[in-house]
């Protein structure tokens, strides 16, 4: 199954918040980051800047997966996104199944995922699981939020209507909100 591990990350942190500092002509990443006096973090296996092999641009502090995993959860359970399904390619793969064309089947297919153990999670207790999952067109796997917004929507929607009717039926004119003085009687 193609999976990408570009456009994982959002956009707004993309173009704001993480960014590179500015390379000037002739230098690489890796010069600047080193002229800065930047040093990789303990449990690091590779540098900043050799964070993607494959795509420049996609190295240093504009890594996708460097954002995603950087992102504050709001809660102490969370998910990060770790890859995506590639639809866009995955006619380019050779023998591509067609049964994975929309999505992933569940029965008959048997998938395997080999994992690195890169980021230590005993010291406070923490868990780790890869969790398979689609989003649907009210989001992720909790669809109250979702369901939430269409019901606040249609509630707001319907008192418009009703207000707007209220308004026409019993409101006033412009002309004669413009005439209103102290002593116009209230009927």
């Amino acid at each position: 199954v193609p999976v990408t591990r570009y456009n994982i990350a959002w956009e707004s942190d993309k173009s704001k918040k993480f960014r590179n500092p500015d390379v000037p002509d002739g230098k690489k990443l890796k010069d600047v980051f080193e002229s800065l006096g930047a040093v990789r973090p303990r449990d690091w296996r590779i540098n900043p800047w050799e964070l993607d092999t494959e795509r420049e641009s996609n190295n240093g502090f504009q890594n996708e997966d460097l954002i995603v995993w950087m992102r504050a959860a709001a809660l102490p359970n969370f998910r990060k996104l770790y890859r995506r399904v590639d639809h866009d390619n995955e006619m380019n793969i050779e023998n591509f199944d067609q049964r994975f064309n929309s999505s992933l089947p569940v029965k008959g297919i048997e998938y395997r995922l080999s994992i690195d153990y890169r980021f230590r999670v005993q010291q406070f207790k923490g868990t780790k699981s890869v969790i398979i999952s689609t989003t649907s067109l009210l989001g992720g796997r909790n669809p109250f939020l979702g369901i939430a917004y269409v019901v606040v929507g249609c509630i707001c929607f319907v008192m418009g209507i009703i207000f707007l009717f209220i308004h026409l039926r019993y409101g006033r004119s412009t002309q004669e909100m413009l005439n209103i003085n102290p002593r116009t009687p209230y009927d």
